[in-house]
């Protein structure tokens, strides 16, 4: 193995690795011996060290691991302390599905359906990116129709809409008949 190449397979394995990794699982996972692998790993301490670069290889108790340089610390606070995107909701949740089973649709489409204004709900989901306008309707007022984006797809681990499990036809029905018996509800008050 040339040495490019097994400083390449270092840092790949220490990247993915995360935490510290022993001397000897390295030579190991090098097929080199072990004064060879230290040879290399102080060769590529040093170049790190002296280079204009953000990490670094640390020695820890004979173990070595891949660390952010400490002047870089002041970047990785300010990430950290961003806030994270929540988690979604059951209203978003349940706008999402009406737009990933009924795309393209409108807004009017989407708040008929769940009977509520889903406008937050569908501005939260556009900034997610889960969801983008995807064209006009050609009708008075030309409203805007919505569907599913790629992130989408990346968020829920699908190739394409196709993925997008089946609804059980009994589940449907029971749905409808509820939908049906909540109107007549309303219609007698």
């Amino acid at each position: 193995m040339e040495i490019r190449e097994a400083q390449a397979a270092v840092e790949a394995i220490l990247f993915a690795m995360g935490d510290s990794v022993e001397l000897s699982r390295l030579a190991g996972a090098l097929e080199l011996d072990i004064e060879t692998t230290r040879r290399l790993l102080r060769d590529m301490m040093d170049k790190y060290e002296s280079g204009d670069r953000g990490i670094q290889i640390v020695e820890i108790n004979g173990s070595y691991q891949m660390c952010t340089k400490k002047e870089n610390y002041q970047y990785l606070i300010r990430l950290a302390l961003q806030p994270k995107k929540p988690a979604l909701t059951d209203v978003m949740l349940e706008t999402l599905s009406i737009i990933a089973y009924k795309q393209p649709v409108t807004k009017a489409e989407i708040e008929k359906i769940r009977g509520v204004k889903s406008d937050h709900a569908v501005n939260k989901l556009i900034e997610y990116n889960l969801v983008a306008e995807i064209g006009r309707l050609d009708v008075p007022g030309k409203p805007i129709l919505l569907g599913t984006t790629e992130e989408f797809l990346r968020s829920f681990g699908m190739q394409n809409l196709d993925a997008l499990p089946e609804m059980d036809p009994v589940r449907i029905e029971d749905f409808k008949a509820e939908a049906e018996e909540e109107i007549q509800l309303r219609l007698d008050v």
